[in-house]
């Protein structure tokens, strides 16, 4: 049997900035998994903290702006510590949150006192000015002028967990450059968008991703309420089954087929196999305090002014190479060779290598407000990497007979069927990847042709009819199939 999954390019530490690459390296070797899962969460995190603060515009003299809000998606099954990963990988940011809180704890507390000496000064006039009424109007007037208090203090927030549409909205409104939404496992998240009644939340999400678009809700009950600006970063994890049926549904048309998923542009999905090796060392200090500081530079970096963003552009070499990359990109696109979805996730590249590339420049060189040339072959790197794991997560809808073969092989392998079958009769089992009696079909005869099944034509009977087909299973490659013990 061939492999079901697409092969995938391995993640280089030289992809990461020097700041954040010993760090990562760290996590993966102290975890023993592969090093992307933590390399993507902290450039997820990375992403979150410029959110719209600092934009690039691409082109030379066009005026299009790239807000660097990304999404990451990590693939794999349970046990392969993608969640102790990407916690690890997000632990400045769920620092930073904490002393934010803490600050805005002491904060409050003052203003609180502020308001109520406020209160009782105001009561302390308005009981003057009832004395002054009748003999000095005026004065009694300027003595009911309220005084300016200083607005409630609102504390900036990093993360978001599990909100409601509405309530990430409020958030949103409060915290106009951007916050992280990380979810532990996004499937939930990803299929209750396409039920019935959630077409707001739908749009809601897929807006949030351009991160410079304004959003009005329009509610009985809490009226109209209009958010400037929705910049949403969000990472989380997804195991492969899943994220396989959502790809397949994602893919056939309704809903779903709407680009939400292809908007996952850092979607990763690793290799897992090789030897474990028991790790048990303090973490590299010195990586951790380099990565760390990183991220409180870019949780303090500062917008042009409070309703501008920074605005970074290519030097000279960085804009013919990037001229360069868009117009191959554009050409492959026009070509309309690819698969509609593979196309759709690549398209969204047009977004994804600028916000890299101005990521990376943050990171290395933040004061320059130019990306250098080797910020953008560092994003065009990841390029590479990231559309061969991609590749990898549509295959379960480019090449579905794959995946559909293995599933009905290991079906075979456990007994659920004995010596032969019909198409229909598989299907009415509702197994992963076989939905119809005609994917069925096309897994069955993959399978025939590497042995593992014979195809039998039934003619009509004598009534005449339409023939059948069944399809019989190679005794002599049953018995092989559990000596050579197939990996699931």
């Amino acid at each position: 049997m061939p492999d079901a999954l697409p092969p995938v390019q391995s993640f280089d530490p030289e992809l990461l900035p020097s700041n954040l690459r010993g760090w990562v390296v760290d996590i993966a070797h102290r975890m023993q998994c592969p090093p992307d899962f933590a390399a993507v969460g902290a450039v997820i995190a990375a992403s979150s903290l410029i959110g719209a603060r600092a934009v690039v515009q691409p082109k030379e003299f066009d005026d299009w702006q790239v807000v660097p809000n990304l999404w990451g998606l990590i693939v794999g099954r349970p046990g392969v510590m993608k969640s102790p990963a990407l916690g690890e990988a997000l632990k400045p940011l769920f620092h930073l949150q904490l002393a934010e809180f803490e600050l805005h704890e002491a904060a409050h507390e003052a203003w609180t006192l502020d308001s109520k000496v406020a209160e009782l000064a105001s009561a302390e006039r308005e009981k003057k000015a009832k004395g002054l009424a009748s003999k000095d109007p005026a004065a009694a007037r300027s003595l009911l002028i309220p005084e300016v208090v200083a607005a409630e203090p609102i504390a900036r927030r990093f993360t978001v967990n599990d909100a409601t549409v509405e309530k990430l909205g409020e958030l949103l409104n409060a915290n106009p450059w951007g916050i992280l939404s990380y979810r532990d496992e996004l499937y939930g998240l990803l299929t209750s968008m396409d039920k019935q009644g959630q077409e707001g939340a739908r749009s809601f999400y897929l807006q949030s991703y351009d991160g410079n678009q304004s959003y009005t809700f329009d509610r009985i009950g809490r009226g109209t309420v209009h958010i400037p600006r929705i910049c949403l970063s969000m990472i989380g994890g997804i195991q492969p089954g899943r994220v396989q049926e959502y790809v397949r549904g994602a893919v056939a048309g309704g809903s779903a087929d709407d680009g939400l998923l292809q908007r996952f542009g850092l979607t990763v999905w690793p290799d897992t196999a090789g030897a474990f090796v028991h790790v048990d060392q303090w973490p590299d200090t010195a990586a951790k305090a380099h990565a760390w500081e990183a991220f409180k530079r870019l949780a303090d970096l500062q917008p042009a002014s409070d309703t501008e963003p920074q605005v970074w552009r290519f030097d000279p070499k960085a804009q013919a190479l990037y001229v360069e990359w868009s117009t191959h990109l554009g050409q492959e696109l026009k070509l309309g060779e690819l698969h509609p979805a593979m196309e759709g996730h690549l398209s969204k590249y047009r977004k994804l290598i600028p916000a890299l590339a101005l990521i990376f420049a943050l990171l290395e060189n933040p004061d320059t407000q130019l990306i250098k040339e080797g910020d953008l072959l560092r994003a065009l790197a990841w390029c590479d990497y990231l559309r061969s794991h991609a590749e990898r997560l549509y295959s379960a809808a480019t090449t579905p007979e794959t995946g559909a073969a293995a599933g009905l092989l290991r079906k075979i392998k456990a007994g659920a069927l004995i010596d032969s079958f019909t198409p229909r009769e598989v299907a009415v089992k509702g197994w992963t990847g076989m939905p119809t009696p005609e994917a069925v079909r096309k897994a069955a005869d993959l399978l025939c042709d590497f042995d593992w099944l014979r195809r039998d034509v039934i003619q009509g009977g004598a009534a005449g009819g339409r023939p059948s087909e069944r399809y019989r299973i190679n005794p002599s490659a049953k018995g092989r199939a559990i000596r050579a013990g197939l990996p699931d």
